[in-house]
């Protein structure tokens, strides 16, 4: 227990399927509250569990209704089901609506399903900065899935797949042809393609057009194999709004998820997930701690002798790094 926070209660008060504590254990991470650290450290024996299902598209494909319909038919498993929907925020205020949640009414009731609205606080790439914590509270704390729906800005989206087992790309009839598919990015990121609102007109033409640049896109070799050597993205319809394709989908997921154990390919993406979570911590206290040691100061007389072609910017960052060296040196306990 730190301060007036008892992590440890709020843990287990979480397992036991109490919303509030949930609630609270993502604000701590969220606010990178002081004891962030004792949550993670709480938490990381009781990860590895839940299955990651990214879900990202263009705006106006129905992120949000699709995620929706895949609560419910995951609930129909018996599935414990936990959501974070990550919203905009805007460049003038800093505010950001949240208004996923209500999209979401629908399972405002139930118990098994716990959904978050996050702020990106203007970082890119269709996340929050706190998602990856939060997506290991959520896994530590008993959720069988957690579903990310990201923010939907199209081509800087790509930061999803680093963080999911699985990432559905959705896609709507009329938002572009294959090439527009293509130029966005979203082939190296799907694993799994879904052009929803799928009783429009165009909706075949879309999936032939999807079809037609993944098979583009996969080496001439591969394309002998069949799974598990390799997994080749298949392209769905879906009706969100009536559940029409979602049981497909899940499914597919299934099948996803199978291919992903056998072949290591999830292994190996929850590693890479780990690694550049560490990356981060560890840039954000060298940050801290150099401006800590320079308070500014040095950093600014180093871009001035940068200015005035004193010092180029690579001498400048190994003076930098030579302070911080000498000051993690100092501050060590004797022998």
């Amino acid at each position: 227990m730190t301060g007036s926070v008892d992590v440890a209660d709020l843990i287990r008060q979480s397992r036991e399927g109490r919303a509030r504590a949930v609630a609270r254990l993502i604000s701590l991470v969220e606010d990178a509250s002081p004891v962030l650290r004792e949550v993670s450290a709480e938490v990381a024996p009781l990860t590895g569990h839940a299955r990651v299902v990214g879900i990202t598209g263009p705006p106006g494909v129905g992120k949000s209704t699709a995620t929706s319909a895949v609560v419910r038919a995951l609930r129909q498993q018996g599935n414990r089901v936990g959501v974070l929907a990550i919203d905009p925020s805007s460049p003038f205020t800093g505010g950001a609506l949240l208004g996923d949640r209500i999209r979401m009414q629908d399972h405002a009731l139930d118990t098994g399903v716990f959904i978050r609205s996050m702020a990106t606080r203007g970082r890119l790439g269709g996340v929050a900065w706190a998602t990856p914590p939060a997506i290991r509270v959520l896994d530590g704390v008993g959720f069988d899935v957690v579903l990310v729906e990201t923010v939907g800005v199209g081509q800087s989206e790509v930061e999803i797949a680093g963080l999911a087992d699985v990432t559905v790309v959705l896609l709507a009839p009329g938002m572009g042809d294959g090439v527009q598919a293509a130029k966005a990015g979203i082939l190296e990121i799907g694993d799994v393609f879904v052009v929803n609102k799928a009783d429009r007109e165009g909706a075949q033409a879309a999936v032939r057009d999807l079809r037609q640049m993944i098979s583009l896109g996969t080496p001439r070799e591969a394309r002998a194999y069949e799974e598990p050597a390799r997994w080749r993205p298949p392209v769905l319809t879906t009706v969100a709004s009536t559940g029409q394709g979602v049981d497909e989908l899940l499914d597919t997921l299934e099948r996803y998820q199978q291919w992903a154990e056998g072949s290591g390919e999830l292994r190996g993406r929850r590693l890479r997930r780990a690694q550049r979570e560490i990356e981060t911590i560890a840039m954000t206290a060298l940050r801290e701690r150099m401006g800590d040691l320079t308070d500014g100061r040095r950093l600014d007389e180093l871009a001035a002798a940068v200015v005035d072609g004193r010092l180029d910017p690579y001498g400048a960052a190994d003076e930098m790094l030579a302070a911080l060296a000498a000051s993690s040196r100092s501050s060590d306990p004797p022998a």
